[in-house]
């Protein structure tokens, strides 16, 4: 099979090429993707070297599936070309998640609804993917009425330069600044750009996207800070539901749930860290507890790493699902 991965030479784009190799991924051609600056380099996937390409190249190409990670305006514009040349697209910006004409896609939670006509599948934000991994079978068993989260977001999910200036201010060495304020020591209350509203996009992404892939009478609320972390995002989630429910039936649900790792007994300090999370592809949830101060409502604590569940081995398991469905077909590709 044919791959693009465009934005390959990102944080999120790099991520995207291990989780490829280590999933074995059916490629019998990678075509790494970047901007022009980048043309010519070359990338090392498994034992063989790729040279880097643009896009206006990579769709003559016609790649039998492109996974994209290079921002909202670049999905916008070239999502629908590689499109019109028959190529599957799995787009991680947010440019198709709330267009309803785009399937936006946890596949162990909504993948019953690709079909071969969904040549742009939207991947959903970092923070919504692990969230919806366990509000899914809770909603199913108790009904979601309201959540109320506060994120804690890593730095990764700004990207490199994010990382660099942490680095640079452990260091004491000034250098460019990826936020407004410095990040070490500090909790910073913004992530992505702030709307009328008051809220920011990630914020308004939070509040969005579960009601597209579980249930748009879920009302969801959202605060997001970004923490000077690099393992993984950090939630404290706080839902609703309509039926009341049993704490041990909860811990067993999610316990059950595939994707999901329970690290819930406070007796040996055993909770979510992103410390933990790092470099693994679960969604992990402990910190269950039943809040005293609303009936039917459960507080909880959920942890992943954003550049993989939350962006690049979500995109890949959508591929996989692909194949699986039978939507991409490997034995056809020459």
């Amino acid at each position: 099979m044919r791959v693009a991965v465009v934005g390959a030479t990102g944080m999120v784009g790099n991520v995207m090429l291990t989780v490829l190799r280590e999933q074995n991924f059916p490629i019998t051609e990678l075509i790494p993707v970047a901007s022009e600056k980048s043309v010519g380099q070359e990338i090392s996937f498994g034992s063989q070297l790729y040279k880097v390409v643009g896009l206006e190249t990579a769709v003559t190409m016609k790649p039998d599936v492109a996974i994209f990670s290079a921002g909202g305006d670049t999905s916008l514009e070239w999502a629908p070309k590689f499109a019109e040349v028959g190529t599957y697209v799995i787009d991680n910006s947010s440019a198709w998640r709330m267009d309803p004409t785009k399937k936006l896609v946890v596949p162990e939670i909504n993948g019953d609804v690709l079909t071969a006509e969904d040549m742009i599948i939207a991947n959903p934000n970092c923070s919504t993917i692990q969230m919806v991994m366990v509000m899914a079978p809770l909603h199913k068993k108790y009904k979601i009425k309201r959540v109320i989260v506060s994120t804690y977001q890593s730095i990764t999910g700004t990207g490199v330069k994010a990382v660099k200036q942490m680095e640079n201010e452990r260091a004491g060495i000034a250098g460019d600044m990826a936020y407004h304020y410095p990040i070490d020591k500090n909790c910073i209350p913004h992530c992505d750009t702030f709307l009328d509203n008051g809220y920011t996009k990630e914020e308004m992404k939070l509040m969005n996207e579960p009601k597209k892939i579980l249930d748009p009478a879920i009302q969801v609320t959202a605060t997001a800070v970004r923490v000077p972390v690099v393992g993984g995002h950090s939630e404290a989630v706080n839902i609703e539901f309509e039926n009341d429910f049993d704490l041990a039936e909860v811990r067993k649900i999610l316990h059950d749930t595939p994707g999901v790792t329970l690290k819930d007994d406070p007796t040996t300090n055993s909770y979510p860290m992103p410390k933990y999370a790092e470099a693994k592809d679960d969604v992990f949830v402990g910190r269950i507890r039943r809040d005293e101060s609303n009936p039917n409502t459960l507080n909880l604590w959920i942890v992943a790493d954003n550049l993989r569940k939350g962006a690049a081995t979500n995109a890949v398991q959508i591929a996989q699902l692909l194949v699986k469905k039978g939507i991409l077909k490997v034995e056809s590709i020459a």
